[in-house]
């Protein structure tokens, strides 16, 4: 995708096939509910963990830690998100109190696409995407986190992401 703004990165392949099976073996034992925003109920299905990653994801949490160099531990929360087909995410930035955005996509791939915040309005308004592979890794922080908006374009088939977010210092 280039550097459309700093922040971003992206890594092929970051887990092995077997190491996404056994991952999707435990994400199917989750408790998976509807997303809630404000009144608005969400066709993708989520479980949250707030305080932290489950036992099943510290070492995949680990692993992302040390592709970008910060402490395992920083990461305070995180989400495992289920996109049935046909499902997406729309424009939005991740709330304000998280700073470092890293997600893992498996099953299925799934367009990312990006756009600045605020958005522009008319024809020279700027969109970029990139298509997130089974079993890659993205990182979003710096300038890609606070000055732009992204979104997941509905999926072909059934996916999952897994989100480690760590917080904002105040």
């Amino acid at each position: 995708m280039g550097s459309f703004a700093s922040g971003f990165e992206y890594q092929p392949d970051f887990i092995t096939p077997a190491e996404e099976h056994s991952l999707l073996a435990a994400i199917g034992r989750l408790p998976f509910t509807n997303a809630h925003y404000r009144e608005y109920t969400a066709k993708r299905r989520i479980v949250v963990f707030e305080s932290g990653a489950p036992q099943f994801l510290v070492p995949l949490r680990d692993r992302v830690a040390e592709w970008l160099r910060i402490p395992g531990q920083d990461f305070r929360h995180a989400l495992v998100s289920e996109y049935r087909s046909g499902t997406g995410v729309g424009w939005h930035r991740d709330m304000p109190d998280f700073a470092v955005i890293a997600g893992v996509s498996l099953a299925a791939p799934a367009r990312m696409r990006f756009r600045p915040y605020p958005p522009r309005e008319g024809p020279s308004r700027e969109r970029l995407g990139i298509e997130l592979e089974p079993r890659s890794a993205y990182v979003m922080r710096n300038d890609v986190r606070w000055q732009w908006q992204h979104s997941i374009a509905p999926t072909g088939a059934l996916r999952y992401s897994i989100t480690f977010r760590t917080l904002l210092e105040r």
